[in-house]
């Protein structure tokens, strides 16, 4: 018999060969530890991993890791198992996603037609601003005609005049 060595056949063999239930073996996991050593949850770092990269089956909208459905909770119990019996983060996503959808997974892959939404966003973000700063150089660049250097002496003569005509009607005389 030969398996191909995709994540979720290798969790598959692991299931059969074993032949323990994923949630049957959180059930017992539970139990196996005296109470006393039992204190506050710590879960498996693999399985915290896991959960964080899908999304609810049983909550649409939410992740995983804040769904507050019983099933959702049970999920992630049977997720922890798996993982304190040696299953990798990736395997452990990829079981959840063939049991329950492609479409929970939280972050696009890094493969294929997935890796435009990797591109697109800081491409778009990086043309943004480059373009901004583009607008606001020209905007603040002075430009000669504001400025007045191509007037003749006779024109700069006259709006000197008339600048002097303005102030003298806006000082006030108290």
């Amino acid at each position: 018999m030969s398996f191909s060595r995709t994540p979720v056949a290798c969790l598959l063999a692991w299931i059969i060969l074993l032949g323990t239930d994923p949630v049957a073996a959180s059930a017992q996991a539970q139990h196996e530890r005296p109470p006393a050593e039992r204190g506050p949850y710590q879960p498996h770092p693999e399985a915290l991993e896991a959960i964080d990269r899908v999304k609810s089956p049983f909550c649409p909208g939410f992740m995983l890791e804040v769904c507050p459905s019983p099933d959702a909770a049970a999920l992630r119990d049977t997720m922890d198992a798996m993982a304190r019996r040696g299953i990798s983060t990736d395997s452990l996503v990829e079981w959840t996603l063939a049991r329950y959808g492609d479409t929970l997974r939280a972050l696009p892959t890094v493969r294929g037609r997935s890796l435009i939404a990797w591109i697109v966003p800081p491409l778009a973000v990086t043309l943004g601003i480059t373009a901004v700063v583009l607008v606001l150089r020209k905007i603040r660049s002075p430009r000669a005609e504001l400025i007045g250097e191509d007037m003749s002496d006779e024109e700069r003569e006259r709006l000197n005049e008339a600048l002097r005509e303005l102030e003298a009607e806006e000082e006030t005389s108290f």
